[in-house]
C-alpha cells in the first residue's frame, strides 16, 4: 500500500452546478497530481512505440490491470538503455490525465529495470561502456598456451580459491612451477590491488598464463571485480588471463575482459594447466612416430646413396663430355649469329624503300594549309559581324521590356506583403499594407480607400 500523502484543498464543481468537460478534466487532473506526488510504479512494459518526435509512448501492466505511460523526449534521451517490450521496470512517473482525450496516465519521469539495485544499474552501464570501446571484443583476446612453462595467480593468500587451484594444478601436472601475486579480493582498495598485481605480472613477464581467481559472494562481495581499472589492466596485459571468480551464475566485468572465462577457480586451474596423465600418452605416441619417422628417412636415404654411387664416373671423362658439348654449342651459336645479321640487314633496307615512298610532300601540305586559314578567317569575320547584329537587337528588344526602365519614368509596382503583385484596386480594402518599388529604392504604405 501507498503511504497517504498530505492532500491539499483543490476547487471542485459544487453540486448541481454545471460544467464544460474541459473545466471537469482539468478539475480530476488538479485532484490526482496533488493526491499523487511523484511515485514510483512497477510493472511490464507493454504497446512500447517511440514516436518520431522521440516521445516514448508505452502501458505498464500487471497481472490485472494497465496504464498508459508517456515519457517524453528530454527525459528518455538521458537513459542509457532502451526499453522494450516485455522488460519489467520501475517508473519514477506523476499520476495526471491527458486532457486532449480524458485519459489517465503516467508522466514518467525516470525509468530502471525492475529487481535491479544500484550496484547492478552501475554493473551494466559499464559493462555496455566497455563493450563499446571493444574491450570485450573475442577478436583481441588472447589464445592460452597449449603447454605452459609457467603458471601465474593473482588471489589472496588467504583466500580458500587458492587452496582450490594449487590442488588442481597439483593434481594435473605438477611440473609446471606456479607463480604467486597477491592481492586482497574484497574490500576498499581491492580493485587497484588486483590491477597493480596483473600490472606486475605483466611487466615481469614470467608466466605464459595468469590466473584471476575468487570464491563465491553477494554482488557487494564480488564487486571488487567490477571496476573499470581492473578490467583495463585486464585488457591490457600481454599474458593471457583466465578467470575463475564465484560460482557459474556469478558474472563480472573482470570476467567480460579476460582472454577466458571459467565458471569456477578449479575450472580455470584446468583450463590453464593440461592433463600430466592426458599428456604422457600422446608423449609415447609421438615418440614412437618420430622413432618410424627417423628408420624410414635413414632408410631412403641409404637407398640414395647408393643410386649415386652407381651413376658416379671419373672427373676426366665428365671434363671431356663438357668439352665436346660446348664446342658444337659454340659452332650453332655463330651459325645463328649470321643468319640472324643478314635477316636484319634485309629488313632495314626494306623498310627504308617503304619509308622513302610514304614521305608526303611538304610544300602542297603547307599551301593547302594557308588557304584553309583564310577561308577559316573570313568566315569567322562574317559570322561575327552577323551575331554582332543580332546581339544589337536583342538588347534594343529588352531595353523597352525592362521593367526598371519604365519606372524610371516615373511608375511603381504595387506588392502585397506577400509578393503578390497588386493589378487592380478591386483586389484592395482599406488598411491593407502594401510595398512600393521605384526605380530607386521602395517604400511601405498602407491603402486609406481604394477608388
Amino acid at each position: 500500500m501507498l503511504p497517504e500523502p498530505e492532500l491539499t484543498r483543490v476547487s471542485s464543481p459544487l453540486p448541481g452546478e454545471i460544467v464544460t468537460v474541459s473545466a471537469l478534466v482539468r478539475s480530476v487532473r488538479d485532484l490526482l497530481e496533488h493526491r499523487y506526488p511523484l511515485l514510483w510504479v512497477a510493472g511490464e512494459i507493454s504497446n512500447c512505440v517511440r514516436a518520431k518526435s522521440g516521445h516514448l509512448y508505452f502501458s505498464l501492466k500487471d497481472e490485472t490491470a494497465q496504464v498508459r505511460c508517456v515519457m517524453f523526449r528530454n527525459r528518455s534521451q538521458m537513459m542509457d538503455w532502451e526499453p522494450r517490450e516485455g522488460l519489467r521496470v520501475e517508473a519514477r512517473a506523476l499520476v495526471t490525465l491527458y486532457e486532449a482525450r480524458g485519459d489517465f496516465q503516467l508522466n514518467v519521469e525516470s525509468m530502471r529495470r525492475a529487481g535491479q539495485g544500484a550496484l547492478f544499474e552501475a554493473f551494466l552501464r559499464l559493462r555496455d561502456k566497455l563493450d563499446k570501446e571493444g574491450l570485450f571484443d573475442p577478436a583481441r583476446k588472447k589464445p592460452l598456451p597449449v603447454h605452459p612453462r609457467r603458471i601465474g595467480i593473482v588471489t589472496s593468500l588467504q583466500a580458500a580459491a587458492l587452496r582450490d587451484v594449487l590442488t588442481t594444478l597439483a593434481r594435473r601436472n605438477p611440473s609446471i612451477p606456479v607463480v604467486i601475486y597477491p592481492a586482497p579480493v574484497q574490500g576498499e582498495g581491492a580493485a587497484q590491488q588486483l590491477a597493480a598485481a596483473i600490472a606486475t605480472a605483466g611487466r615481469r613477464n614470467e608466466c605464459d598464463v595468469l590466473i584471476l581467481c575468487r570464491g563465491g559472494g553477494s554482488i557487494e562481495d564480488l564487486w571488487a571485480f567490477n571496476d573499470e581499472a581492473l578490467a583495463r589492466a585486464i585488457h591490457a596485459c600481454p599474458i593471457p588471463v583466465v578467470t575463475g571468480i564465484g560460482h557459474e551464475t556469478d558474472f563480472t566485468i573482470a570476467e567480460f575482459a579476460a582472454d577466458r572465462r571459467a565458471p569456477t577457480p578449479t575450472a580455470a586451474a584446468e583450463l590453464a594447466a593440461p592433463a600430466r596423465a592426458e599428456l604422457l600418452p600422446h608423449l609415447h605416441r609421438l615418440a614412437r612416430a618420430l622413432q618410424r619417422q627417423m628408420r624410414s628417412g635413414l632408410d631412403a636415404r641409404a637407398q640414395r646413396v647408393d643410386s649415386l654411387a652407381g651413376r658416379l664416373q671419373s672427373p676426366a671423362d665428365r671434363l671431356a663430355a663438357n668439352s665436346a658439348r660446348l664446342g658444337a654449342a659454340r659452332a650453332r651459336l655463330g651459325s645463328a649469329f649470321a643468319s640472324c645479321t643478314r635477316n636484319a640487314e634485309w629488313r632495314l633496307s626494306h623498310s627504308a624503300r617503304r619509308l622513302a615512298a610514304a614521305l608526303p610532300n611538304l610544300g602542297v601540305l603547307q599551301q593547302r594549309i594557308a588557304q584553309l586559314d583564310s577561308a577559316l578567317r573570313r568566315a569567322t569575320q562574317r559570322r561575327l559581324a552577323v551575331l554582332g547584329e543580332d546581339l544589337a537587337r536583342l538588347s534594343l528588344g529588352l531595353a523597352h521590356l525592362d521593367p526598371a526602365a519604365v519606372l524610371e519614368r516615373g511608375y511603381a509596382i504595387a506588392r502585397r506583403p506577400d509578393g503578390g503583385v497588386v493589378r487592380s484596386s478591386v483586389d484592395l480594402q482599406a488598411g491593407d499594407p502594401l510595398q512600393l518599388s521605384f526605380a530607386q529604392g521602395a517604400a511601405m504604405v498602407r491603402v486609406e480607400k481604394p477608388l
